[in-house]
Order: structure tokens, then C-alpha cells, then sequence
């Protein structure tokens, strides 16, 4: 360990500064960016913060107060500063003067707003909003709406997307396409059917706007995301796309001839890999740009402390070339592609690129990057300059007290000769004579990577002197469609040798790792894993699952993705054959488990209910198990990443006191 700094603590949690969202001056002259921090009170605060370009200028902070600020974009002038705030109350969109003054609230809205798109001529913003049908959208009317919170009502259910873990059971609101004048703060809606619609953008003239929805009389059968424009002057929307695949951030070319976005067909159901897509708005032809070449676009990496929206495709000032992120090997880079498919990379390192800005005029390019020994910061790439230039150092102080270990990259070989990439982490203070025991970390999704980034879970098991184990096995992002595939209708099968190959080329390289003293713990498909491997094998002495798949049968009919995902994964849906749910189905084998399981599990999980946490407690508790269940209030599937403070640190606390006690 570095000389006077600490092992990394489960409350580090809260000393650590998350920055985000970032948008660039028209000038190119400076950029706005959010930054996260968590309260003396254990809850979230997020603001805005600017810093000129100059080298020689530092960071300013630019709200404050006990707020959540994010999503900042620059008018078009540069003069103003629009952003979301839930400093009203519920998130509406508030603006700012860059020259100062205090932040105006622009809509008020009586269900909130959306993150905001400037038009080209910077008199409106552009937005979603949830909206009830032929509701009133310039009423600033709450008090009905408390009202009703008040009251108990049935839900009333006649479909069968009715919930979602992140909105909670639907009701008749649906997210709306509004366009706010910036001068007075009147709204107008521009959509009104039984979806959700998510908006894209301008054209450069400011006549078209674009955007994303499933407004199929089937929407409830058909799973697909369309790609639409829509005339502000007359209303006319035209879908372009024809309803077969998921398409998501549709962007107008410079010249308004094309429109870039990212998305695939379902060729693979959900183990598809995105693509770049070209769009002609008139002709409707669509032009696959990517599909030579291997590689899942966008940020497919698992990290624990943020979740930031991806830039999507974005155009150079000509419109000759697309920049974008793509996941590979455990890094995410920034890449270019020309007009005739041509693709270059702009920055790959081993690292993670987790957003990023360009400034077309002058080609700079702001880079958001995490490492597995930074959280994060902003660089700048610059025609200018060679390599990348640090613009900020967030958790600089925390960084100087706390030791990071340095992952060592690891690859095996699978039964079949596949090979499987992972790392691992040294304990704090290693000593090459001790023997210590390996705790085997198991990503969700499945189809998600690990790699290059800062994960603070990790970091703290190694303090707490665990080496970590942790691989991409089959099913995982960053190799290829085939091996993201792979997984797909063989859960519990060629992925679970992955690991136990991973596993056993580590005790087989390393003689430091007591092979009497393993742990494994995963969450979602990691808890699925999790819930296998202990009964499928006892070479584990401890184990934790986290927000798990215990039992595909019910399953498909609780979970508010399992009557479509249970199909894409396992193959079949309940009724077609439950035999071959049950047989994948880690409660079946549970007669076999006899090692000690903690199981955690958020009450509002409507990912993976935590009904599924029960069955397995239950049980193994009849059986007379080693078994404890800890229940989380309030918490949903995201409770590792962006749930409350106090139950995140209670999490890793339950986790840590387990393996102490096991291993």
C-alpha cells in the first residue's frame, strides 16, 4: 500500500464526487458539467459547475444549494443555460443566465419535464414530459394531483407492460413530446397518442424535430422503438422506420439530408449488437453503416457509481464523419465513422470513456473518462495539442488518503477453447508468502461488460483483503455478436464453466489464492449466476446474491420485462414449455446447496421481483440451511448503483460481514 494512505472504507461511498452530463459553449470556449456529491444527511446533491478551456483556469461551481441540477445545455447564443432541476419540487426545466443572475423556472409543468434540446433559433426548448390524455399542459394547477395522492385507488390493468422498475405501476400518463417558448414559458404538445415517446432532434432549419416511440396498435406484443419526424408547423409525423427493430437517438445531419442514430433489428432478440444507422428523412432508405465490423456500440460498461445518458451518434460540422462510443475488451472508446463506412479511432485506451463533447467549429472534443484508479474526470482532445490534456481532478484529496489497487488483466481458457477475459485485484498491503482467499464478482445483464473503470465494490473487497476475481464470460458485451449470444437458451451451461475455468486458472497461476477459502457473489443475472454455482458446487464456503433469478417459471409472468426477456434468454415462454424454465431454474436444484447464502434483495424490484428472493430463502431455511435474507425498503434493481446512500452503505456492509464471517 502507498505510503501513509488508507484502505478503502464502505463510507468512501459518500466521499466520492461523481461528474456526469457535459455540454460545450457555441464558442468553444468553455463547457458546463454536473457533478454529484452525497450530504452530511446521506442524500444526493448535484450541480452545475463551468470551466473555461484555458489551461490555466480552474472549475467554478455554478448552482447550489440541496438540489439535484443536470442535463445543462448551452443556447445557441451561448447567453443562456437551460437545465433540469428538482429545485421546485419535481424536475422542471430552469434557465440561466451565463453572465449571472439567479436560475428562472421556465416550465410548470404539473408532472415535470424532461431534459431540454435548444432550437436552432434559441426561442424554444424541446422536451418529454409525462402527461395525462387531453390534459391541460399550461395548468400549474397541483392541488387535484395531491389530492389523489392521498386517496387510495385500484390500479385498474389491461395490458401487459404495467410496470417498470424504474417508473413503478404505469398509470394513464404517457411521456409527450412539449415545445416551451424560452420568452414567455407557454407550452404547446406536440404528441398525444398511447406511448411514450422520447425526443431526438432539431433539424438545422427548425421546422423538424425527430424522435423515438412505439406507437403500434400492438405495442404491447410488437417490442420495437421507430424513428419519426414531426413538422412543427403542420404536425404531420412521418415514421421512417418500419417497426422491426429498437432504434434510439435519431440526430439531423448539418445539411438536414440525413438523420444518424443507433439501434439494431432483433436479429439476436435482445443479445443484439447496436449499430450506426443512416437515415434519408425523404426516401425513408435506411443504410446499416457498422455492420462489418464486430463491436457493441455505445457504453456497455458496469460500473457502480454512475449512469450517464450516452451522446449517441454525433456529426462533425461538415457531415462527412459520425463520432461515437463503442465497448470493446473491457475499454470504451471514442471512435469515427466516414459516409463510406469507414471507421477511425479518436481515443482508446484502457480505460472508460463515459460520455463526451465535440465542438464542431474547432474540432475540440471533451472526453468524460473513468479508470480503475479515478472515478472519473474530463479531458480535452484538441487538433492543437497532443494526447489528451486533464481538465479536472474531482477527487484529487481522496485519492492522495485512500490506496486504489492496480486490476492485472487475466485470460482463460473455456472448455471448448474460448477464451475469457477478466482481471483481478491484489489485496491491500499483499504479501506474496500469505495466502488469501478470492471472492468471484459476476456482472448483470448478462449482456453488459466489465472493465476498465472505477468500482468502488470491487476496490473495497480487495481492502478488506479479498483477491477479486472478475471475467466477461459468454453472454457478456465487448467480444463480438457470437460470444454476446452464446449465452442466449444455455443459461447455466457453457457461461458457468466459463467461470469455473476463470476460477481455476487463477488458483492454477497464483499461489497466493487459498483454494479452501472462495466467495462468489453477483447481482441480477450475477445473482442468477450466483443462486447456480451453489448448487451446482460446494468448492464455494460463502456466497451473496443480490437482486437474483431464482426460479424462471414465475418469473415470466412477475417481472416487468419477463414475458418477452424469459423468450429472448431461456427460449421458450411458460406455456410453450415450462419444463426447460424449471430445468434452468436455480430453485430446482436447491436441495444441493450447502453453502452459506446471504441474499439481498430491494422491496420495489420489479426487474427481478423480490419474490424470487423468498423462494430461495424459504426454502433453504426448511431445509435447515445457512441462510440470511436482507430486505431493503424502498430500494429498487438499482439499489447498488444509484439507490439511497444509507442502503447502499448498509449493502456493502452486510456483504463484507459475510465473507469476514465465511472466509
Amino acid at each position: 500500500m502507498g505510503r501513509n494512505k488508507r484502505p478503502m472504507q464502505a463510507e468512501d461511498l459518500l466521499n466520492i464526487s461523481v461528474v456526469g452530463e457535459l455540454t460545450l459553449s457555441p464558442d468553444g470556449k468553455t463547457y458546463m458539467y454536473t457533478e454529484q456529491t452525497v450530504n452530511e444527511d446521506h442524500s444526493y446533491q448535484k450541480h452545475l459547475f463551468m470551466q473555461p478551456l484555458d489551461p490555466n483556469q480552474e472549475a467554478r461551481q455554478w448552482t447550489f444549494g440541496d438540489v439535484k441540477d443536470s442535463h445543462p445545455a448551452y443556447s445557441p447564443a451561448g447567453d443562456t443555460i437551460a437545465f433540469l432541476s428538482n429545485r421546485s419540487g419535481k424536475n422542471q426545466i430552469w434557465i440561466l443566465p451565463v453572465h449571472g443572475g439567479e436560475p428562472q423556472q421556465l416550465t410548470h409543468l404539473k408532472h415535470g419535464a424532461g431534459a431540454p434540446k435548444w432550437s436552432p433559433d434559441g426561442k424554444s426548448i424541446y422536451f418529454s414530459a409525462p402527461l395525462a390524455p387531453d390534459e391541460d399542459i399550461n395548468s400549474t394547477t397541483h392541488v387535484d394531483e395531491q389530492k389523489d395522492e392521498k386517496q387510495l385507488k385500484p390500479l385498474v390493468v389491461e395490458t401487459l407492460k404495467y410496470k417498470s422498475d424504474s417508473a413503478g405501476f404505469h398509470d394513464e400518463k404517457r411521456q409527450q413530446l412539449v415545445l416551451c417558448e424560452v420568452e414567455n414559458g407557454s407550452c404547446r404538445k406536440l404528441t398525444n397518442a398511447d406511448a411514450d415517446h422520447t425526443p431526438g432532434s432539431f433539424s438545422p432549419d427548425g421546422r423538424m424535430v425527430t424522435f423515438t416511440a412505439n406507437r403500434e396498435r400492438d405495442a404491447d406484443e410488437r417490442l420495437c422503438q421507430d424513428v419519426y419526424t414531426l413538422d412543427l408547423i403542420t404536425s404531420d409525423i412521418t415514421r421512417l422506420t418500419d417497426s422491426t427493430g429498437m432504434y434510439v437517438q435519431p440526430v439531423y445531419s448539418p445539411d438536414g439530408s440525413k438523420i444518424a442514430c443507433l439501434g439494431h433489428e432483433y436479429e439476436f432478440d435482445g443479445a443484439t449488437i447496436n449499430q450506426i444507422w443512416i437515415i434519408d428523412p425523404v426516401t425513408k432508405k435506411r443504410t446499416c453503416m457498422t455492420e462489418k465490423w464486430d463491436v457493441q456500440l455505445g457504453d456497455a460498461m458496469i460500473g457502480d457509481l454512475r449512469s450517464v445518458p450516452n451522446p449517441g451518434p454525433v456529426w462533425s460540422k461538415s457531415g462527412d464523419n459520425l463520432l461515437f462510443t463503442a465497448s470493446d475488451h473491457g475499454f470504451t472508446g471514442l471512435y469515427q465513422i466516414d459516409m463510406e463506412g469507414e471507421i477511425t479511432t479518436v481515443y482508446q485506451e484502457d480505460n472508460h470513456v463515459f460520455t463526451f463533447g465535440l465542438h464542431k467549429e474547432s474540432g475540440k472534443t471533451i472526453l468524460g473518462v473513468s479508470d480503475p484508479s479515478n472515478p472519473g474526470d474530463y479531458f480535452l482532445l484538441s487538433p492543437e495539442e497532443k494526447g489528451k490534456r486533464r481538465l479536472t481532478d474531482v477527487n484529487a484529496n481522496f485519492l492522495k488518503e485512500v490506496h486504489v489497487s492496480i486490476p492485472e488483466p487475466i485470460t482463460a481458457k473455456a472448455e471448448d477453447g474460448w477464451e475469457i477475459n477478466g482481471w483481478i485485484l491484489r489485496p491491500v498491503d499483499f504479501d506474496e508468502t500469505r495466502k488469501y482467499p478470492l471472492v468471484l464478482e459476476i456482472h448483470g445483464g448478462p449482456h453488459a461488460m466489465y472493465g476498465q473503470t472505477f468500482f468502488h465494490e470491487l476496490q473495497l473487497l480487495a481492502a478488506k483483503g479479498y483477491v477479486v476475481l472478475y471475467t466477461n464470460p459468454r453472454g457478456s458485451h465487448g467480444y463480438g455478436q457470437r460470444f454476446v449470444d452464446a449465452v442466449r437458451g444455455d443459461y447455466g451451461g457453457k457461461d458457468y464453466t466459463d467461470l469455473m475455468s476463470a476460477v481455476d486458472h487463477v488458483l492454477n497461476t497464483y499461489d497466493f489464492i487459498d483454494q479452501h477459502r472462495l466467495g462468489v457473489t453477483g447481482g441480477s443475472y450475477g445473482g442468477f449466476m450466483t443462486n447456480w454455482i451453489v448448487s451446482h458446487t460446494t468448492r464455494f464456503k460463502a456466497a451473496v446474491t443480490q437482486r437474483s433469478i431464482s426460479n424462471w417459471i414465475s418469473f415470466f409472468g412477475v417481472s416487468d420485462i419477463g414475458f418477452f426477456f424469459t423468450k429472448w434468454e431461456i427460449g421458450h415462454h411458460l406455456l410453450e414449455n415450462p419444463d426447460k424454465l424449471w430445468e434452468h431454474s436455480p430453485l430446482k436444484y436447491a436441495g444441493n446447496i450447502e453453502t452459506p447464502l446471504l441474499i439481498l434483495h430491494g422491496e420495489r424490484d420489479f426487474r427481478c421481483p423480490i419474490e424470487q428472493a423468498e423462494q430461495l430463502y424459504i426454502t433453504l431455511k426448511h431445509r435447515g440451511n445457512e441462510v440470511k435474507f436482507v430486505r431493503f425498503p424502498e430500494a429498487n434493481h438499482e439499489l447498488s448503483r444509484s439507490g439511497q446512500p444509507a442502503l447502499r452503505l448498509e449493502r456493502l456492509n452486510h456483504i463484507t460481514t459475510w465473507f469476514e464471517t465465511h472466509l
